[in-house]
Formats: C-alpha cells, sequence, structure tokens
C-alpha cells in the first residue's frame, strides 16, 4: 500500500532529479520529463531530432544524475553485432592451453546510449532486440544477464535525412517512449551558447542510485488504476487498429496496422509514474491523454492516403483522443 510519505518521498526524489539534469539541459522540458517517466517506469526510451538539440547531452547527464554505469555506442553503417553485444575471444590459460573467454561488449551497463541508431544496418539493430526486452544477451548459446536497472536510451535523426536506416518495426515497439526533440526557442539558445562557452562538460551531480530508483519503480508499480481509466486505455489503443473492434474512423482512413499490447502496458505503468510525480495516488484520464503521444507515435504504421495528405501520427492520435472522449465519465 502506498502512503502519503511514500508520495512525498517519491515526489521530492523526482524535484531533485529534474533539478540537477536543467543544470546540463536548457529547456526541453516534455523531452527530460518523459526520459525520466520512462526510466522510472523501466522502459527504453528513442530521441529523436535533427543534429546538435542536446539528445546526446541529455543521456549523459542521466548517467551522472542516477550515478549508474554508462557506455555509448556510435552507430555507423559498419558497426557489427558483435561489436555491441560482445564476442568469445581464445585466450590461454596458465598451462597454455587455448580455451574461450567472453568479452563483454558496451551494452553491459545500466544505461547504454545508443547513439545515432538508425545509422547502422538493420542486422547490427536487430542486436540489441534481447537486451530490450529480456535485458539478456545470448552469443553463441549462452545468455548472460544484463546488470539492473538497464536502459537503452537510443538517438536519431530524421529518416529523411541521408545515410539512414529506419528502425526494424520489432524494434521500434520495444521502445516506451519516442520523443522528439525540436530545436530551441531564441532565448534558450542564447543560455545554452552561454553556458557552454564557460564548460562543455556535464556538471550535474548525484540525484538517485539505482537503488533508489528501483525501489521508485516498486511504488509507482502499487499505484491502483481505476477500472473505467483502464479501459479508456485500452480502447484508446486498440481504437488505432482499422480492423479492431473499437476502431476509430481516423484509424480506418489514415493507418495501417495501429499499435501493439506493448502500448497499452507503456501507457498504464507510466502513467502511474506520472500520478506519482503530479503527487496523485491514483491515474486519471489526463495522465493517459498526455502519455498518448510519446507512447503510440512510433508504433502507428501510416497507410498511403496518410502520407498523400501528410497526416502524421500525431494528427491521428489527436483524431482519435476526440473521438474517444465520450467515454469518460
Amino acid at each position: 500500500m502506498v502512503t502519503e510519505n511514500d508520495i512525498r518521498q517519491f515526489s521530492t526524489q523526482c524535484e531533485e532529479i529534474f533539478k540537477q539534469i536543467r543544470r546540463d539541459v536548457i529547456g526541453q522540458k516534455p523531452v527530460v520529463e518523459g526520459t525520466v517517466i520512462a526510466m522510472i517506469a523501466g522502459g527504453n526510451v528513442l530521441l529523436e531530432g535533427v543534429p546538435g538539440v542536446g539528445k546526446t547531452r541529455l543521456v549523459r547527464s542521466l548517467g551522472r544524475v542516477f550515478d549508474l554505469p554508462f557506455s555509448r555506442i556510435q552507430f555507423t553503417p559498419d558497426l557489427m553485432p558483435a561489436d555491441v553485444t560482445g564476442t568469445n575471444i581464445i585466450v590461454k590459460d596458465e598451462n597454455g592451453n587455448s580455451r574461450f573467454s567472453f568479452q563483454k561488449g558496451p551494452v553491459f551497463a545500466n544505461i547504454v546510449l545508443a547513439d545515432e541508431i538508425n545509422r547502422a544496418t538493420p542486422k547490427t539493430q536487430s542486436a540489441l532486440l534481447e537486451a530490450m526486452q529480456e535485458h539478456t544477451v545470448t552469443v553463441m548459446g549462452e545468455s548472460r544477464k544484463l546488470p539492473e536497472p538497464f536502459f537503452v536510451l537510443a538517438t536519431q535523426n530524421p529518416i529523411e535525412q541521408d545515410g539512414t536506416y529506419p528502425l526494424p518495426e520489432a524494434q521500434m515497439d520495444r521502445f516506451m517512449f519516442k520523443l522528439l526533440v525540436p530545436n530551441p526557442a531564441l532565448s534558450e539558445l542564447m543560455d545554452i551558447v552561454t553556458m557552454t562557452q564557460k564548460t562543455m562538460a556535464e556538471v550535474a551531480d548525484k540525484a538517485c542510485t539505482g537503488e533508489q530508483l528501483l525501489r521508485m519503480r516498486e511504488t509507482a508499480n502499487k499505484i491502483p488504476v481505476a477500472e473505467d481509466v483502464l479501459r479508456y486505455a485500452m480502447v484508446l489503443t486498440s481504437a488505432t487498429h482499422p480492423d479492431s473492434e473499437c476502431a476509430s474512423s481516423a484509424a480506418k482512413k489514415y493507418v495501417r496496422v495501429g499499435a501493439s499490447p506493448r502500448a497499452g502496458q507503456a501507457l498504464i505503468s507510466a502513467a502511474k509514474v506520472m500520478a506519482l510525480i503530479k503527487g496523485r495516488l491514483n491515474v486519471a484520464y489526463a495522465d493517459i491523454d498526455e502519455l498518448a503521444y510519446p507512447v503510440l507515435r512510433h508504433r502507428i504504421k501510416l497507410n498511403f492516403e496518410a502520407i498523400a495528405e501528410r497526416v502524421s501520427a500525431d494528427d491521428i492520435i489527436k483524431m482519435i483522443l476526440t473521438e474517444i472522449e465520450k467515454i469518460k465519465k
């Protein structure tokens, strides 16, 4: 049972986390909040934006704030799966006999920054699939557990830029959130330049340990969800499918494939964390509405009509939310 004291501790911890991140990252409040919510809920995050808007800096800062081992993988077209997961190498023992020894790859860290993930080939991208979902790595038939807590925070440039490979649908589905990182406003740009003239290094201090993060997750999992709110979240997920019993008119017109059951799981898990951050002991309809965009935008596959009419996934989500508004009590 979650008590008022638990909520106060949770809120205080989150305030300190956001305070320290703001020392390194100017603006980008929705992106910062979304990333922290996903990490507390135990999900992976995909950050999309043009180069230079602070995606990598945010992830490096999170490594400092959560005081967790951090590794960075720069994805390039010639990167191989073994460069991510690790590989067996031949070593000599004390008797001079040869044996295989597993050399761990950079994925064996608590926070893995997959930088410009869409610049690697699909074969290499898929090396992260097992790690992102099962938190294990299998090499030559042997599975190895990854350290907990474990997160993949990936960055990507927009697909229309040269030299990029669209992520496979199976991998996109394993990201809890897809967050769009916009260009900074003029005032933010001035603050960024002023700050980086002093130092380019991150200055955030530790605000939360891995053990505290896992306890925060346990607290969030205990938050109750009313049956009506749960049903609303599941109707929202189902309404993205053009052939489901809850299909929305927007999905029938613009969607080829809707969101998977993982989207429903992500909505509820993240909504519990958001409720606690806002000082509430229960999940509200507003939490589901706010989280619909980062949870669903990368899980909806548009059809040709949507592309031809330049209708985005966010536009479709907005239409669906308007359409199902009537089922709220």
